[in-house]
């Protein structure tokens, strides 16, 4: 006999019903913002993976890209372009009682070298319009703009002169050359410390500055060339090296970093290979190797 529930019954078991639809529902929506916490954390979590362990070489990190495309845009939005700076303008205010030093741009080094314009009127418009005399200087306004040269390069040509007895075909002599980092070596001893100084304190890879030579100087070089040139380089300088650490040991105190570096291609190990460089130094002196 099947049993039929009464009024109380089912409103009961409605109000169940209802109950347990209204936890699902609660449910489901934790579970989706759990769901987007996780997301968003595993984002974060790749991004820091990617920061520790990702590839350092610009050519290989494909996710940095386009990471800097915009920089103009992002940062050019808040604020304007420098003005130029007059000799007029006066770096204090007046206030009651005292001066205060105006705040904003500092001004342009004064040691820079300077190349002066100057701006004259034409010669038909120095006459006064009331009486016709001719209009006299009386000072100037002047005001100051950063300038920049661009990379110059330039082919030094070396001529040996070669001498000889007029007399007799005994005696030639050949002028020599002075002494130069990489002997016979295609780059100037200027040159060599533009690429390193690059390298080393801007920051710029060999194929950015191989792409630059060539676009200033119309021949393509190899990145390899370049690099080759910047390990003679070490190698020759590594008696100054060698002293710099003497130094650095001699000191009663002295400072120490160790860093873990990956360094690509490296002759008998693997890309995964662990390398270090350390650096030392002591109080205004100091020296550096890698290993």
């Amino acid at each position: 006999m099947v049993h039929m529930p009464t009024a109380e019954e089912f409103a009961a078991l409605q109000k169940a019903l209802a109950q347990a639809t209204q936890t699902s529902e609660s449910l489901a929506g934790e579970l989706r913002i759990t769901r987007a916490e996780r997301d968003l954390l595993k984002e974060q979590l790749n991004k820091f993976k990617r920061q520790l362990f990702a590839a350092k070489s610009e050519a290989s990190a494909g996710h940095q890209k386009d990471m800097f495309f915009n920089e103009a845009e992002a940062l050019g939005s808040a604020t304007q372009p420098a003005q130029e700076e007059t000799e007029a303008d006066d770096n204090t205010v007046e206030v009651p009682a005292h001066k205060r030093t105006k705040r904003g741009r500092k001004p342009l080094d004064p040691a820079l070298p300077r190349e002066v314009v100057r701006h004259e009127l034409p010669e038909s418009e120095r006459v006064c319009p009331h009486d016709g005399a001719v209009l006299r200087e009386i000072g100037v306004e002047a005001s100051e703009q950063l300038d920049i040269i661009p990379q110059q390069v330039r082919v030094i040509r070396h001529e040996r002169v070669k001498y000889a007895c007029p007399c007799c075909d005994g005696t030639l002599r050949l002028a020599a050359k002075p002494e130069q980092v990489i002997p016979k070596g295609l780059f100037s001893e200027g040159l060599l410390a533009w690429v390193i100084t690059s390298k080393y304190v801007d920051g710029l890879p060999l194929y950015r500055q191989a792409a630059l030579l060539g676009r200033f100087g119309g021949r393509d070089l190899s990145r390899n060339t370049m690099a080759a040139s910047v390990v003679r380089v070490g190698q020759a300088v590594q008696p100054v090296i060698n002293l710099l650490r003497d130094r650095v040991l001699d000191a009663p105190l002295i400072f120490g970093d160790e860093t873990e570096i990956q360094v690509l291609k490296e002759a008998g190990r693997s890309a995964q290979s662990k390398s270090y460089m350390w650096a030392q130094m002591t109080d205004g002196s100091g020296a550096s190797g890698t290993g």
